[in-house]
């Protein structure tokens, strides 16, 4: 039975406003056949985003060039709640529009400074046109658009506090949450340009799931020219146990990437890209705009 990928790539991502390394900050796990062709792991943990999104294109490259096929995965959203790009009154696709706009908004220097609590607020400011739906700041950051804390519950009328995959996995935070502890929305807005940059450099040959190889069953036919298979996971999902001294973000990276990598040398991998049959209807919101977590 052949493998649908590989390789095995798995990304903890982290909006730090500073250079970071160790707990709470970027870990990188890469499980790769080694000159044995057996699968072995090896986890980086780049102190910049900008140091990881040159690690991520050369072990691309890399891998690329041995003719494997990867499986990228992202722990932030590839899309926002259904109706985001038409509050933001954005054009084309919505999944595509969103990713460019957040990409030529955000400003992330190689130092990690970053601007994402003004996006945030910008955000705000062409959707509501009031501090929300986007909440969470230090106070320094905090302005007319942005509150520090929580302004008021989602109601009727509202975007989605949570897009469909989030209401369908416990534990997840949503994405208007710019800032504190499980801060997705900073890391979708630093983490969107990279994946963003990502698929310019590598074209057609990187795929983003389910946006750009459907909600479906996935197959090696599927994937004939692709090289890249780009998804937003949820490490949580995938537990295992820590070795001696190993940090949780790479514990996490690690379980992840085994965690696809046995359901792919069973063949069950490609069922995975496919919905649950109580979410079959919803294909549309799906692709178009919200994404999925792979494995919810």
């Amino acid at each position: 039975m052949s493998r649908l990928f590989d390789a095995y790539v798995m990304v903890d991502w982290s909006a730090a406003s500073k250079p970071t390394t160790g707990p709470d900050s970027i870990w990188i796990g890469v499980l790769k056949k080694n000159v044995r062709f057996q699968l072995a792991f090896e986890a980086h943990n780049p102190p910049t985003r900008a140091e990881a999104l040159a690690l991520l294109e050369k072990t691309i490259g890399d891998l690329q060039r041995r003719n494997d096929r990867i499986l990228l995965g992202f722990d932030f959203p590839l899309g926002f709640p259904a109706g985001t790009a038409a509050a933001l009154k954005l054009k084309g696709d919505a999944w595509s529009a969103m990713l460019d706009f957040v990409t030529a908004e955000m400003r992330d220097k190689p130092d990690n400074t970053n601007n994402r609590f003004q996006v945030g607020a910008k955000m705000n400011r062409l959707m509501t046109d009031s501090a929300f739906p986007f909440w969470g700041a230090p106070a320094k950051d905090a302005q007319t658009m942005l509150a520090v804390k929580r302004p008021r519950d989602h109601g009727p009328g509202d975007l989605p506090e949570f897009r469909m995959t989030e209401q369908a996995t416990k534990g997840t935070s949503s994405i208007w949450k710019l800032y504190y502890q499980g801060s997705v929305g900073g890391q979708a807005l630093t983490g969107m340009p990279v994946v963003k940059k990502l698929k310019t450099k590598f074209g057609d040959a990187m795929r983003l799931w389910p946006f750009e190889t459907g909600w479906k069953t996935l197959t090696l036919p599927d994937l004939d020219g692709v090289s890249v298979v780009a998804a937003e996971i949820y490490p949580s999902l995938y537990a295992t146990k820590a070795t001696a001294n190993e940090v949780k973000d790479a514990v996490q990276v690690r379980a992840a990437a085994e965690y696809f990598a046995a359901l792919d040398e069973k063949g069950r991998l490609g069922a995975v890209f496919a919905p649950k049959k109580a979410y079959e209807g919803h294909a549309d919101i799906v692709t178009q705009e919200e994404g999925w977590i792979l494995g919810a």
